[in-house]
């Protein structure tokens, strides 16, 4: 397994994005998290409450010294892999993301399928869907956990179900994965302000 070209991307990455988007060099920023099977790259804005709203992850593939992102495909419910093997496909792929994120009309959205490759990750969920909470208005919240088998990291979905007032069914699924480093930290920020939290209000 070799970190070299994911050091390399690091180190060039920020500067190469500051000096082709004046709009990201104003308020973008990336975080690097070594501390996982699959190293990862974040990017994120800050609010002015000081608060990080992060709009896109790039995992690294040491065994295979490939960058990679995941996307979902929500018509059939399955996480894909999308391999970047260049520094200017994951420039592009960042640059584009960060002003999708921002509503950007003016940009163009372009598809290259020669320089991407794309494949099913696998997810080993390890239970059910469990509700967290529901009402009588049809309103219900559940969460499913599992395990992605090639990295080992953990995966969270929510799922948002609710009828509109048409009584059509309305489903919207989120993700979040984790290492286990970041699961006992998670853990223990929340087991510390438990008492502070307040009961979902429908």
């Amino acid at each position: 397994m070799s970190m070299d070209w994911f050091d390399r991307v690091c180190e060039e990455l920020q500067d190469h994005l500051e000096s082709i988007c004046d709009q990201y060099g104003e308020v973008g920023h990336m975080t690097i998290v070594r501390a996982a099977k699959h190293p990862r790259i974040e990017f994120f804005l800050e609010t002015e409450e000081d608060l990080r709203e992060y709009f896109f992850t790039l995992f690294y593939d040491p065994s295979n010294e490939e960058f990679y992102i995941t996307t979902i495909e929500f018509d059939t419910d399955r996480l894909s892999k999308v391999i970047l093997p260049d520094i200017e496909d994951i420039i592009d792929e960042v640059h584009e993301t960060f002003h999708d994120f921002l509503d950007d009309e003016e940009w163009e959205e372009e598809d290259d399928e020669e320089f991407t490759e794309e494949y099913e990750v696998e997810v080993d969920w390890k239970t059910g869907e469990v509700v967290a909470y529901t009402n009588e208005d049809d309103i219900e919240v559940l969460y499913q956990f599992g395990l992605i088998e090639e990295t080992g990291d953990g995966i969270i979905r929510r799922i948002n179900r609710f009828e509109t007032a048409d009584r059509e069914l309305v489903e919207d699924d989120s993700y979040f994965i984790f290492s286990q480093e970041e699961a006992i930290t998670i853990i223990s920020l929340i087991a510390s302000h438990m008492d502070s939290l307040k009961k979902f209000d429908f």
